[in-house]
């Protein structure tokens, strides 16, 4: 009861009376563990969506409303070997630092065990081609294993782990093979040192699990990057908001705007909700919202949209929409999307991963019976069909397809180009040509002083100095120009005009042409 009411919570209704939710995760490491979750999720009565971003570990759940208890969805997820929770981005990123730690600690444990046992290794193979005895080989396979066994128990925990979840589940996913041929090739190499053989397994185990790790610790470290950048589009919107209330000013956090509330825009602060405008005139920046970087001119009874820009003059906001239902939520809901959709390689891969396991084993008992039936030795059987279960090792299968989409739609997001289809890089491969609807797409939105090649430098300085004092868009790109980055000591701003200080006894001003006393602007160079 107390997991179904607090669940209830977290789910957030749409406009079509249905029921959303989103779950983090734990233990996804494969494709097919996305395919499990997503089949899992779309049996239960009433759900419209069921979709696993592997980015983030995210489950996102569309149900009809009162069709589904949402306690029911984590108890499915448990029946397959998984661990869900209500998704909190700062509890995720809480989780995904703590998991970096895990795997870095594993990774130099392997790493540093491997090294030792190599050293010993080669001191058996080049006895085993000289004059060692026997005593001292088994000393070297002794010592090896002394190293080996707690070190793989260490290292191996996110192998081991994720695949006893899924054995658990009564199901396979890529981790059991790789935790198979691992602890099998520990216990064959346990019984060659104990029957004084020439050969042991122990380096071959420990540098599977050092190469593995290094290619999860990538894979962890890619998303975690890639999701950072995404991140960046919520950084852009703003934390507080001025609401009026009763001809009283007050500061309140974004998150506590309502629909009705009235709210005050200053000029360079960004737009905190949906809104029309009450009162008041200026100019913004959309390019986050259209992409469009030329500013809109706006007046009372326009429309403006949360993460704008204002530029200028002061602004009276009528809020329409706040939280989660503003224009830059839904953009961000389609980026997930996207995100998280499937391009053709990936829901290939996908297949294949399902039966990827289950092959793997199948071929691997194959070959020890066909072994044996050849008139092996029972030895020789199960040393080929261990090295079946280590070289067959499906991570690239299961990680390059998702980390090559992962790398580059985060680089595409570096380069202020944004996905908003899972298959729009291998639709991009085959464009020969590329046509632009309108200028200003690709300008950038920031703006730049150009000055006249007979510009005053003192003059320009100190206009940049005053700048400093400011937080209008078009005083932050003089600012950049000042040398000394320590402000006038008395500046003062006036909203929407431009900022005034004593300089060397006389006042100077940095603004608008009527607020340094010009009757026009002056013409451009």
């Amino acid at each position: 009861m107390s997991a179904a009411l607090d669940l209830s919570l977290y789910a957030k209704p749409d406009p079509d009376g249905r029921l959303s939710l989103d779950l983090a995760v734990d233990g996804v490491t494969c494709g097919a563990g996305i395919g499990r979750i997503e089949g899992a999720g779309k049996q239960l009565p009433g759900i419209a969506e069921a979709r696993l971003n592997y980015t983030n570990r995210r489950l996102h759940v569309v149900w009809t409303g009162g069709a589904l208890e949402p306690s029911r969805i984590i108890e499915t997820l448990e029946a397959n070997g998984y661990h869900g929770h209500p998704f909190v981005p700062l509890r995720a990123e809480q989780e995904e630092a703590a998991e970096a730690r895990k795997l870095t600690r594993c990774l130099a444990v392997a790493g540093f065990a491997g090294m030792n046992i190599m050293l010993l290794s080669v001191s058996v193979w080049s006895g085993n081609a000289s004059d060692m005895t026997a005593e001292t080989r088994d000393f070297f396979h002794w010592a090896s294993a002394l190293i080996a066994l707690p070190a793989a128990a260490y290292a191996g925990r996110p192998f081991f782990a994720s695949a006893w979840r899924a054995l658990k589940a009564r199901s396979l996913n890529m981790d059991v093979p790789i935790s198979l041929g691992v602890i099998l090739a520990l216990g064959m190499s346990l019984v060659e040192t104990a029957h004084h053989a020439r050969e042991a397994y122990f380096d071959s185990a420990i540098m599977l699990l050092f190469f593995l790790l290094i290619g999860r610790a990538l894979d962890h470290a890619m998303r975690r990057k890639t999701r950072a950048v995404a991140g960046n589009l919520a950084a852009l919107k703003a934390d507080t908001a001025h609401r009026l209330r009763d001809d009283e000013l007050v500061t309140v956090p974004a998150a506590a705007v309502r629909p009705g509330d009235r709210l005050l825009v200053k000029s360079g602060e960004r737009v905190p909700a949906d809104g029309k405008i009450e009162s008041g005139r200026s100019e913004i920046d959309e390019s986050l919202i259209t992409g469009e970087t030329a500013r809109r001119a706006i007046a009372p009874g326009d429309t403006v949209y949360a993460g704008s820009l204002n530029y200028a003059g002061t602004l009276t906001l009528a809020v329409t929409a706040a939280g989660g239902a503003t224009l830059i939520d839904e953009i961000e809901t389609l980026l997930d999307k996207a995100a998280s959709a499937k391009s053709r390689a990936m829901r290939l891969a996908d297949r294949a991963s399902r039966v990827y396991a289950p092959v793997v084993h199948v071929t691997a008992a194959l070959t020890c019976i066909g072994w044996l039936a050849a008139g092996a030795s029972l030895h020789d059987a199960i040393v080929t069909a261990i090295s079946v279960l280590i070289i067959t090792c499906p991570c690239a299968l299961a990680l390059a397809i998702p980390a090559v989409q992962v790398v580059a739609s985060g680089a595409l997001f570096r380069a202020n180009v944004i996905l908003n289809s899972g298959d729009a890089i291998e639709r991009l491969a085959e464009a020969d040509t590329v046509v632009f609807d309108k200028t200003g797409t690709l300008t950038l939105p920031e703006p730049r002083v150009v000055a006249p090649a007979n510009a005053d430098p003192v003059l320009l300085q100190i206009a940049a100095r005053l700048a400093l004092s400011s937080r209008h868009p078009l005083a932050v790109a003089l600012a950049r120009e000042a040398t000394s980055r320590v402000p006038f000591a008395d500046a003062v701003e006036e909203p929407g005009r431009g900022v005034r200080a004593i300089v060397a006894g006389v006042e100077a001003r940095a603004g608008s042409a009527a607020f340094c006393g010009l009757a026009a602007p002056l013409p451009m160079p």
